[in-house]
C-alpha cells in the first residue's frame, strides 16, 4: 500500500554535503513516522534518524548529531535528510523507512518500521 522511493545518493568527497530525498505515496506523510536507516558492506543495519508525524519530535543516533538534518514537506509527501560534513564511514545504503502505527518511543529500532524503500547509494571518497 505505501510506497517509498528514495533519491539524491552519489559520489562526493570527505566534508562535502548531500540531500537525499524520500517520496511516499499510498498515505499522507503527517499520518506516518518516518525515518531514516544505513547499511554499510558487510555490517548491520544501523539507525540515523527520525522524525514523527507532526514533525514534533526528532531523534538523531549520536555519531551524525550536528551533521545531518532530517525535515519533511507535507504538502510534498516527501522526507529529507541534509547531510554535512560527510565523512568516508557514512559510505552506506540509506533506506527510508515508514511506520504506519505511530508506535511511541524512540523510533530507532528498525523492526517497528513496516515499510521501506529500495535504497539509494552515498559514497564519500577520502
Amino acid at each position: 500500500q505505501v510506497q517509498l522511493v528514495e533519491s539524491g545518493g552519489g559520489l562526493v568527497q570527505a566534508g562535502g554535503s548531500l540531500r537525499l530525498s524520500c517520496a511516499v505515496s499510498g498515505r499522507t506523510i503527517s499520518s506516518l513516522n518516518m525515518g531514516w536507516f544505513r547499511q554499510a558492506p558487510g555490517k548491520e543495519r544501523e539507525f540515523v534518524a527520525r522524525i514523527t508525524w507532526s514533525g514534533g519530535i526528532i531523534t538523531y543516533a549520536e555519531n551524525v548529531k550536528g551533521r545531518f538534518t532530517v525535515s519533511k514537506a507535507n504538502l510534498k509527501n516527501t522526507m529529507y535528510l541534509q547531510m554535512d560534513g560527510l565523512k568516508s564511514n557514512d559510505t552506506a545504503v540509506y533506506y527510508c523507512a515508514a511506520d504506519s502505527a505511530r508506535t511511541v518511543g524512540a523510533g530507532t529500532q528498525a523492526s517497528i518500521y513496516n515499510y521501506w524503500g529500495q535504497g539509494t547509494q552515498v559514497t564519500v571518497s577520502s
